[in-house]
């Protein structure tokens, strides 16, 4: 697939739930056709958006088990996180444009 890193579930707790700021981690499966079309839009969030948000991939048939912890069900799969919590969940392909809408949803506010 593309240049979005792979995790495991071994990297899970230092790459997604101690990482500071917004992750996306996208479960996904490399026979899925629509996880495969959602990897160029990833690739455009994070060329954009660059270190204001981490993105990473997770196989959900090499780390089944992290995948139901999160209660991934279907694929693709981009869930949010900050500060080790879950923030959102979307099931499905979305342009790059509606990412980006769903990012700035979840961005902590401004401090005035």
């Amino acid at each position: 697939m593309g240049s979005t890193p792979v995790i495991r579930t071994a990297d899970f707790e230092k790459e997604v739930l101690q990482a500071e700021g917004l992750v996306l981690v996208d479960f996904f499966a490399p026979w899925c056709p629509p996880c495969q079309r959602l990897e160029p839009e990833l690739e455009k969030v994070q060329a954009e958006l660059g270190d204001k948000i981490k993105i990473v991939k997770l196989d959900v048939d090499q780390d089944e088990p992290l995948s139901l912890v999160y209660n991934v069900q279907k694929i693709p799969n981009m869930t949010f996180f900050r500060d080790g919590k879950v923030l959102d969940q979307y099931i499905g392909l979305l342009p790059k444009r509606d990412i980006l809408k769903r990012i700035e949803a979840l961005a902590e506010p401004a401090i005035s």
